[in-house]
């Protein structure tokens, strides 16, 4: 903390109550209490205290630093009974304790950054921002809740489909889509403008993916990965996708995308295995404004398999299967990271 006696790291008295309003309303008390009392408290080893916070992201105080409250009590109380449940084994402690702390850190600082921007549009900013936290906090929680218990029945049915089947894995069509030039067109605009465009990427391909049945899994900047249980359903994103990319009059970006289908593991709001990995390879090679698929989504999408194709013409590199809304073009064998010929297919519409 910066000495009070120190004029040009003085803390601005205004500053300083609208922090004391925010941090009041959040740990709901004024910091009390040291990390060493905290884990005395909770009836948790000092170590085992350390390593989550440490997980979570949170700042690491020295042992004299007030700095908690009973809410980190009572925190550290309910963790210590999850991992009596065997909730938080060690196996996945470690990952989802890190996954709380990255996804609720970028959060809050989405949200601390959209209230300062209100706060400080008009007069008066401390003033404002102090209004503003004890109106919108207590209904930003209440609606945080609600869609995290949303999204967890959500989550709930898939897991138990999946667990009936006695399977530790579930099909998926998985897809990433990345913006073409991504790297020159940030170069040529502004920071607000390189934030808006992408916002706009985002925006759009999540109401693509949702309204058409998929999940987003992630966002990176400029590319989005999202899956989707019925094959022909990211096919259709992904083809909209690129189709509104090479839009002149949509400012959707030009985007390719890299589709594959198979058995996929889904842990902690990610998935795994080597269908995301070719998922991702065929993103790489793919040229703008078009679709790869891998050969589980070919067979899955047209309805025929590999035998038959080599059965047929094996000459012929554009199929249109009867009875398919789509056609495909057998591109050639591809080396990439991890695979020394992959096989993959343009995707095309049959109109």
């Amino acid at each position: 903390m910066p000495s009070g006696d120190d004029p040009d790291h003085a803390e601005d008295p205004g500053t300083s109550g609208v922090l004391e309003v925010i941090e009041g309303y959040l740990l709901g008390a004024t910091p009390s209490l040291t990390r060493v009392q905290v884990a005395e408290q909770a009836g948790v080893p000092l170590e085992v205290a350390e390593q989550l916070w440490r997980l979570l992201g949170f700042p690491h105080p020295a042992d004299d630093a007030v700095a908690f409250t009973q809410a980190d009590v009572d925190a550290l109380v309910q963790t210590s009974a999850l991992m009596k449940l065997g909730i938080l084994s060690p196996d996945s402690q470690a990952a989802l304790v890190r996954t709380w702390g990255r996804s609720f850190a970028r959060l809050a600082e989405w949200e601390t950054a959209l209230l300062t921007d209100v706060a400080t549009a008009g007069p008066d900013p401390e003033a404002r921002l102090t209004g503003l936290a004890a109106e919108v906090l207590p209904r930003v929680e209440s609606l945080q809740t609600y869609i995290w218990k949303r999204h967890l029945a959500s989550a709930a049915s898939r897991m138990y489909a999946v667990a009936s089947a006695g399977s530790a894995t579930v099909p998926l069509g998985v897809c990433f889509v990345d913006i073409v030039g991504y790297t020159s067109q940030s170069k040529s605009l502004g920071e607000a403008e390189l934030v808006a465009w992408l916002e706009h990427f985002e925006d759009a391909a999540t109401g693509l993916v949702v309204d058409h049945g998929g999940r987003i899994i992630k966002t990176i900047g400029d590319e989005v990965l999202f899956v989707a249980d019925d094959p022909a359903a990211a096919a259709e994103i992904a083809l909209l996708m690129t189709e509104r990319g090479q839009d002149p009059d949509d400012a959707f970006p030009a985007v390719r995308a890299g589709l594959a289908y198979g058995e996929v593991v889904n842990r902690l709001g990610d998935v795994f295995g080597p269908v995301v990995n070719i998922a991702a390879r065929l993103t790489s090679v793919a040229r703008p404004g078009s679709v790869l698929v891998d050969a589980g989504a070919y067979e899955a999408l047209s309805g025929r398999s590999l035998d038959q194709d080599r059965e047929g013409d094996r000459d012929a590199r554009e199929s249109d299967p009867g009875g398919s809304a789509y056609r495909f073009r057998r591109m050639r064998r591809t080396s990439v990271k991890g695979y020394s010929r992959l096989q993959s297919w343009a995707l095309r519409r049959s109109s």
